[in-house]
């Protein structure tokens, strides 16, 4: 894969690029708003429009100053909800899942799951595809509790190893996910994210399965 404006926008084992990208419950500016009753459920086709929302949120917020203007502009909630809405619409089979954080009835965050497509993954390897909360709605349990959704539903289809990728720079993404039960696990890769060759490096961490879900 290459820009992450081709790979962003949606289906649940393609976002390979989204990953742990500033979405989660690390401190926001904002600080903690009101408590409303937070629940995580199964996403559906007409959560696309609020889902495409959060994400355009995220992504611009994690590459912004670090890619071009010019792909940051094309992450548009209208094109991030148009690609959930078909593949909410017509799943992909086997264990592909889009899970939502919602406060009350409002979409406030988004988890996707499905088999790690890595070359060098076991068949019991599971992947978080993407995960982000809006900055308003974080430090509110939302990340932890879309993350510890999304292994519980991988355990239960097999998997006995769970893994995300993040943008070597986002120390906040991966202090949320070292607090999770995730660990580098030496794997990363330097992604083209921009017409001119621009590279940003990812870093692979993993967790088990087996005896304890990520924190």
């Amino acid at each position: 894969m290459s820009e992450p404006h081709q790979h962003h926008h949606g289906g649940h084992d393609h976002d390979h690029d989204v990953r742990a990208h500033g979405g989660h419950d690390h401190p926001s500016a904002a600080g903690p708003g009101p408590l409303a009753d937070a629940s995580v459920r199964r996403a559906r086709v007409n959560d696309a429009p609020a889902v495409g929302l959060v994400q355009a949120v995220v992504f611009r917020e994690a590459y912004s100053g670090r890619v071009p203007d010019e792909v940051v502009a094309q992450f548009e909630p209208d094109a991030f909800a148009r690609s959930w809405r078909e593949s909410l619409a017509a799943p992909p089979g086997g264990i592909h899942r889009l899970l939502v954080a919602c406060a009350g009835d409002q979409v406030v965050g988004l988890c996707a799951i499905g088999p790690s497509q890595d070359p060098d993954a076991g068949g019991a390897t599971g992947e978080v595809t993407v995960l982000g909360v809006h900055p308003d709605a974080r430090r509110q349990g939302h990340g932890s509790r879309l993350l510890n959704a999304g292994a519980d539903l991988l355990r239960e289809a097999g998997a006995d190893t769970v893994s995300l990728w993040l943008l070597a720079h986002d120390e906040n993404a991966r202090e949320f996910a070292a607090a999770s039960g995730f660990a580098p696990d030496g794997a990363y890769r330097d992604r083209v994210v921009s017409p001119d060759g621009q590279s940003l490096r990812e870093v692979r961490l993993s967790a088990s399965l087996l005896d304890a879900e990520p924190a």
